[in-house]
């Protein structure tokens, strides 16, 4: 397998810009408040403080115009971010990492879901418990996401190689549909997806309990992007940082009714939405963000992440944190004003 092509090559060429889902929009003063947002998939109940927050208000009350479209993709999303097609998007930053490091003028303001969640998926009832159980087993992923440069180094923490497996390649939105065969072993994926396998109870076996800890969700901006509307992007990232830190204050339920309200023709199952946020929950903090608010990243995180992207030749040698995120564009007092609502 070759480790670096098939996602590199998805940074190849910048996608057509889409709207998508049930974008929503408040009013404001001047263009340099208004801000257009891509998600990185259709709802999920880790969206739930982005529409928390425009159902709140929290937006329109700090002089905001938001638009929010569904997406289909971190690649995708950081693509359209990166050709300035959008202000901001949510999407995993390891992607972002990637697309930084080919060039793409992005970077990271903000860090959600700040431990790893790639995982390998598999029945509740399987007797695999991880990479050594794999062999012979069909696993079905997507190549040119985020998780392909990975699948090799996390089979060789079994002892096993690409040739051991039956590796599945099918395009993202037919996974689950392919998880759900008879004859399919196991799913690579981010570990919310469990929330959608209600037909096929699942179990998500980390990654990152194998030596590959990434950054997951974040939001991801245009660098040229941060020049001309830098404080608009200041006080959106930190009113959603501060959602977050509403919602897990007792406020699961009123950030999944955000979402359903929001996208009412998509006729939501309130019980996945919640099991997808309380899946996502367990991610929002590493070791070393702990005591921070949601939101900030650190440099030792970033330090760790780029030495594994880097020792699977994802990303050139070389690169810092810097280079991939920034906490300037976060305001602690904000943050703290909107946990505390």
């Amino acid at each position: 397998m070759n480790r670096i092509r098939t996602l590199a090559a998805a940074f190849g060429v910048v996608a057509l810009a889409a709207s998508v889902g049930n974008p929503t929009a408040a009013k404001a003063a001047d263009p340099a408040h208004t801000l257009s947002i891509r998600l990185d998939w259709l709802p999920s109940g880790y969206h739930a403080p982005f529409w928390l927050a425009i159902d709140k208000g929290w937006f329109k009350d700090a002089g905001l115009d938001v638009t929010i479209a569904d997406g289909n993709g971190s690649v995708t999303t950081v693509q359209l971010v990166g050709s300035g097609q959008y202000d901001l998007g949510h999407a995993a930053l390891a992607t972002m990492a990637v697309a930084r490091s080919k060039g793409i003028p992005i970077t990271s303001v903000a860090g959600f879901l700040r431990k790893g969640d790639t995982a390998l998926i598999v029945p509740v009832d399987s007797p695999i418990q991880g990479p050594k159980d794999l062999k012979g087993k069909k696993i079905v992923y997507t190549a040119g996401s985020l998780e392909t440069p990975f699948i090799e180094p996390f089979l060789a923490a079994g002892k096993l190689s690409p040739a051991d497996v039956s590796l599945l390649n099918v395009d993202a939105a037919n996974k689950i549909a392919q998880y759900f065969g008879a004859d399919a072993d196991g799913l690579i994926s981010a570990a919310e997806t469990v929330a959608l396998l209600g037909k096929k109870p699942s179990r998500p076996i980390l990654f990152a309990d194998y030596g590959l800890n990434l950054p997951s969700f974040g939001l991801v901006a245009n660098k040229d992007g941060l020049k001309t509307k830098g404080p608009a992007i200041k006080e959106f990232a930190s009113i959603v940082s501060g959602a977050w830190g509403y919602l897990v204050k007792g406020h699961e339920d009123e950030g999944v009714a955000a979402v359903i309200h929001n996208h009412e023709s998509s006729r939501l199952d309130a019980s996945i939405v919640r099991a997808n946020l309380n899946i996502a929950l367990q991610f929002l903090y590493s070791a070393s963000t702990k005591d921070s608010p949601i939101g900030i990243q650190t440099e030792s995180d970033w330090k760790a992440s780029i030495a594994i992207m880097e020792k699977e030749k994802v990303i050139p040698t070389g690169s810092k944190p810097a280079d991939y995120f920034t906490n300037a564009y976060l305001d602690q007092k904000t943050i703290a004003a909107i946990a505390a609502k």
